[in-house]
């Protein structure tokens, strides 16, 4: 029998290209997905009246896994973008526990999720002190098998509401402001599922008025009272988060990455539209499909690589399959026609390639190692990347060639999750339970 190995914990979502989605304004900060190549509302959190020094961390707004478009790519231009000389310094870093959580921002405060005592902990934190604003926490394993355990999943912000699922199944929905728990559901017992080897992973995501989970079934429940609207037949989980686009019929669809196969379902109902098999070694499907137009871009780590599929008439046909992009982790951001991502696995992590990809024709444009099996996303036609060994690394996103802007040694530990830029500021983490703050603002 061969072996188990390590997957990773599903701390991924979405993928579109820049130019796919807009941002509008509002008065809430509730969105609108669409993100198939059309436009996209995403309405900004009500900001109050901010001092200078609190302008671009009350600005900022990041709220849910992958940021407002779900692609992984920040529109903010004005922040330093050459470390090669001035090395961005730490504005401050805080223990929030064992874990794999990224953040979420927006209205001058961060959220995100740890483990430690036996609890599993949800953190409202202010984004430009790191001081404590309110917390939560719950009786929870550390699910740690073959790696730290902790929490997997980010909190999901939408409108007052702040959404977050545990490593055990703990769906949970609270009043941002405070911190008051308004609902919650042990989905193990709800939904009658055992707890997958790497623990409950998905990051929560709202389709209307509904909050869906990839939790063995996938689910919907009212984003209000947690009622439970529907449910598709089991499938084996997949670590990742589904994916929320309209297809070319205006229909708002999920792509769920399973551990059986790429499932799109109607948002609204759950009624599958197609599916497309897709199976891995050592069950370890960890990413979101990313979808642009009628297409869908999978893939998996140990060797599975990715497929180019079409979506048409119910089906879902192949455009192209290989294992020249085999991510492990995390999901590739699609930027201006190129997919870039860490090809390879992290018991390998000497081997592991960041790789820049043709979108259309999947070929492969160049490759670099040296960032073992670490997480990126995108700004202002920069790859911001932690490398797992808590190097923050800054690459420009450019077919042409490899290009390094320069790197600064931020964390120790093992480093697995996305970092974020919002508002001047790249929040990083390692799986120990640091959370750092680098300051990238001009002027820092």
């Amino acid at each position: 029998m061969r072996s188990r190995r390590m997957v990773w914990l599903g701390i991924v979502l979405l993928v579109v290209p820049a130019g796919a989605c807009q941002e509008q304004a509002g008065k809430s900060n509730r969105r609108v997905v669409q993100n198939t190549g059309n436009s996209t509302a995403a309405e900004a959190a009500p900001q109050e009246a901010a001092s200078p020094e609190r302008q671009a961390s009350s600005e900022a707004f990041w709220p849910r896994w992958r940021g407002p478009h779900g692609d992984g790519i920040s529109r903010e231009t004005q922040w330093l973008k050459d470390w090669r000389k001035q090395k961005p310094p730490v504005l401050w870093r805080r223990e929030v526990g064992i874990g794999y959580s990224s953040v979420s921002v927006a209205g001058g405060r961060l959220y995100t999720m740890g483990h430690r005592d036996g609890k599993e902990w949800v953190w409202c934190l202010d984004a430009l002190t790191g001081k404590p604003l309110w917390k939560d926490s719950y009786p929870g394993k550390l699910v740690n098998y073959l790696h730290k355990g902790g929490p997997a999943s980010t909190p999901t912000l939408d409108g007052k509401l702040l959404f977050t699922l545990g490593r055990e199944g703990q769906l949970r929905c609270y009043r941002a402001a405070d911190g008051k728990l308004l609902w919650s559901h042990p989905l193990q017992k709800l939904l009658e599922v055992k707890l997958p080897d790497w623990g409950f992973s998905c990051s929560p995501v709202v389709v209307g008025e509904a909050v869906v989970v990839d939790a063995g079934w996938i689910a919907a429940f009212d984003r209000r009272t947690g009622r439970l609207l529907w449910k598709t037949g089991p499938f084996r989980p997949g670590y990742g988060t589904p994916a929320v686009f309209r297809d070319s019929q205006g229909r708002e669809l999920l792509a769920v990455l399973t551990n059986d196969a790429l499932v799109v379902l109607q948002g609204r109902t759950g009624q599958e539209v197609a599916r497309y098999p897709w199976e891995t070694p050592y069950v370890t499907s960890s990413t979101t499909p990313i979808v642009f137009q009628d297409h869908i871009f999978i893939s998996t780590g140990y060797g599975r690589g990715c497929a180019l599929l079409k979506l048409e008439n119910g089906q879902l046909r192949r455009v192209y399959a290989h294992n020249k992009m085999a991510n492990h982790m995390n999901t590739c951001v699609l930027w201006q026609g190129h997919l870039y991502g860490i090809h390879g696995n992290s018991h390998a992590r000497r081997q592991c390639r960041l790789v820049c990809m043709e979108w259309a024709t999947g070929r492969v444009r160049w490759q670099q190692r040296g960032f073992g099996c670490g997480a990126w996303m995108l700004a202002d036609g920069m790859l911001i990347i932690l490398a797992d060994d808590g190097r923050l690394c800054l690459v420009e996103a450019t077919p042409e060639e490899f290009r390094s802007r320069g790197e600064v040694q931020v964390l120790e530990e093992t480093c697995w999750t996305v970092p974020v830029l919002a508002g001047g500021i790249i929040y990083c983490r390692n799986d120990a339970g640091t959370l750092a703050a680098v300051d990238v603002r001009p002027g820092s």
